[in-house]
């Protein structure tokens, strides 16, 4: 049976688990992505963070059909792996699985809202009061739009792959740079039998070099 791409990470470490449960959207740095990528046996699972300012160029909610134009094509960019990490032929991978989706923190906030619904009244009016303030004082400066659309937007995207001889995926060339003009590096975690590993790939040296963990 083909595992997920959560499953392998599991059977890895619990670590990275956490990890990813413990991030959070705000934590994130223009210009800089995350890739989580985890050997397990024959296959090969990826996990990618990016600002949206990396991806589509704007953080705000997309809204005109412009924008929406925008986030739709880099979602599908986003779900084609072998596009924009490349592994040597001789390794013989496929993909098995690949999904990408825009989250907002706009949403971990509802979300974190409803969790403390019942903290009390109390707090929730003064929020309120505070929360009429700011927009009052948007619409006096001409702040509306903005106050309203302000927060983090980020691409998720999740990979399995199916590969031969993942031992001779020593070398995974960045076409993702060329994909996305504002990404400028991706700070990459390789957790394989020898355990965890950290790199940093950079637009202007596009290339992993894995030949030590093998």
């Amino acid at each position: 049976m083909i595992r997920t791409v959560s499953a392998v990470f599991v059977l890895l470490t619990t670590s990275a688990v956490m990890a990813e449960e413990a991030r959070q959207l705000d934590a994130h740095e223009h210009g800089v992505g995350q890739l989580d990528i985890a050997f397990e046996q024959g296959k090969i699972a990826m996990v990618l963070h990016a600002p949206g300012a990396d991806i589509v160029g704007f953080e705000y909610a997309a809204q005109s059909s412009e924008d929406r134009a925008k986030v739709d094509a880099a979602v599908a960019t986003l779900a084609r792996p072998l596009d924009l990490f490349s592994l040597p032929a001789s390794a013989g991978c496929s993909v098995v699985e690949a999904s990408a989706s825009l989250e907002s923190e706009a949403a971990q906030d509802d979300h974190d809202q409803a969790a403390h619904k019942d903290e009390g009244h109390a707090h929730d009016h003064a929020e309120a009061d505070h929360k009429e303030e700011d927009q009052s004082h948007a619409k006096e400066h001409g702040h509306e739009d903005h106050a309203e659309q302000a927060g983090h937007t980020e691409f998720h995207a999740e990979y399995l792959l199916e590969c031969a001889d993942p031992t001779q995926a020593t070398l995974i060339a960045f076409g993702y740079f060329e994909a996305f003009a504002n990404a400028r590096e991706l700070e990459v975690q390789v957790i394989s039998e020898r355990g965890a590993s950290a790199f940093e790939v950079e637009r202007d040296a596009p290339t992993l070099d894995l030949r030590s963990l093998f």
